[in-house]
């Protein structure tokens, strides 16, 4: 299972193609590219399965062909960061 911070937990402002975040708990700031702010945005509701995760974006960004794998990658390196954690 996957946990984001709550959405009170940070501030998303786009940057052209990046996204910068602030999380309030580390007070840090994060420069992230797609799809990590869509992958935070979804965790934000609650715990979830990495196959619910890609499930939800597959279908709230109309993805064509959903990569397992990368989306697998890009969770690793926001639970590096801090910003979600394996429950």
């Amino acid at each position: 299972m996957l946990r984001g911070p709550g959405e009170a937990a940070f501030v998303l402002r786009p940057l052209g193609a990046l996204t910068a975040l602030y999380h309030r708990p580390s007070a840090t700031t994060h420069l992230l590219a797609p799809p990590a702010p869509e992958i935070l945005r979804a965790l934000a509701g609650g715990e979830m399965t990495e196959a619910a995760l890609l499930a939800a974006l597959a279908r709230d960004y109309d993805l064509a062909d959903p990569d397992p794998a990368a989306l697998a990658a890009r969770v690793e390196e926001l639970v590096a960061a801090g910003l979600v954690e394996r429950a």
